[in-house]
């Protein structure tokens, strides 16, 4: 089982964010400690049963929290909760809250294990843009300072389809990090989300993004960059160095139960889901009540399709057979002979997969084997 925390809380709001987060708020963050405090003893007795395989603390900005605030947080967790040996515990940072080496040596020495770095771009005029409040340099030094902190996997995060973006620059930038002690890099392409103030620029043209044809060079060449440099592609946007690969999103893909705590984080146990409320005051005022929804059996199998074919290692036809009693391949024999044709699936060894050009379209592909 997974275990998920919102730390919902920025100093600011990129113009591409569709998360909930609020600003910094020292009366907000009191309340939220206390909302989490309490649904954590809330959760102690009805998942007693239940071990817990990864921490991830997300956001938000996880790095803004103070070490004596997360060290009352994960009292309470490890005093109620049981962890398999060698579990992983990740937080996020932002290189902007991540200039104290000796907060950062405090991360480690209270558990965490692995730090995730929203770098974004390693280019001024890009960061400026997506209303980021550090530069290339603050993201230099972050990284410095988490290796000097003796944290053996660090992971960042970058952006790929920025306006004027070129595959030269991109490489380069790809070049640059792997320069550094990184085990895991997320690639994502900058997506275009509804009440953000990126949909707004967009919409009214005073920001062009690349076509889709800069885009699949975007990302065709920098996965091949990063595979070069001895990074394995295991999902759509997620590169690691061999035994590096997120354990805790892995286990997501892998449809194990998770718990969500915090503001609007969201939980799936036991065929159960359920979502936290988003504003702080009334998360404090009801995060141990929930009203679960129960997942019909239609619904994990969808997910069960969408979420291996993200993966490199695809769809185990094998698997699906088991679960459902019935023949994957008899029932989309069509499209699977389409997509093959125009190379964007593959089939080895009993799984189905998505090609790095499937890959680039495959939100597209996943909608059509549902009716």
């Amino acid at each position: 089982m997974l275990l998920y925390i919102h730390f919902p809380f920025c100093k600011s709001k990129c113009i591409y964010c569709n998360f909930y987060s609020v600003k910094y708020n020292k009366e907000f963050v009191d309340l939220y400690l206390k909302g989490i405090i309490n649904e954590i003893k809330f959760w102690k007795q009805r998942l007693s049963n239940k071990k817990f395989h990864s921490i991830y603390i997300g956001g938000g900005t996880p790095s803004l929290l103070k070490l004596h605030e997360l060290d009352k947080i994960l009292n309470e967790i490890f005093k109620h909760f049981s962890f398999e040996n060698g579990f992983e515990f990740t937080i996020e940072g932002n290189p902007d809250s991540l200039k104290n080496l000796m907060y950062l040596k405090g991360l480690k020495d209270i558990g965490v294990n692995r730090i995730s770095i929203g770098v974004q771009s390693l280019r001024d005029q890009y960061l400026r843009f997506l209303g980021r409040i550090h530069n290339s340099k603050d993201a230099i030094f972050a990284i410095k300072l988490c290796e000097l902190a003796d944290f053996d996997n660090i992971s960042v995060d970058l952006l790929w389809g920025l306006p004027r973006q070129i595959v030269g620059s991109w490489v380069q930038d790809l070049k640059q990090i792997t320069r550094f002690k990184i085990t895991h890099i997320s690639t994502y392409g900058l997506t275009v989300e509804e009440n953000t103030p990126l949909y707004s620029l967009v919409k009214s043209k005073k920001i062009v993004l690349p076509n889709e044809k800069i885009c699949a060079s975007l990302y065709l060449t920098g996965s091949d960059i990063l595979e070069s440099m001895g990074y394995i592609q295991y999902e759509i946007s997620n590169f690691a160095r061999l035994g590096f690969a997120c354990r805790h999103n892995m286990g997501y893909w892998e449809q194990m139960d998770y718990l969500g705590l915090g503001p609007s984080a969201v939980s799936t146990v036991d065929k159960y889901r359920w979502e936290n409320p988003r504003d702080i005051r009334e998360y404090f005022k009801n995060c141990t009540k929930y009203n679960k929804e129960p997942l019909l059996d239609e619904e994990i199998i969808k997910e069960f399709i969408m979420l291996r074919l993200r993966t490199s290692r695809g769809l185990s036809l094998k698997e699906f057979s088991k679960r459902t009693g019935k023949n994957f391949w008899s029932m989309h024999n069509r499209l699977i002979n389409i997509l093959y044709q125009n190379k964007l699936i593959k089939i080895k060894n009993g799984y189905l997969s998505l090609t790095k050009n499937g890959f680039l379209v495959s939100n597209a592909i996943i909608e059509k084997f549902f009716p």
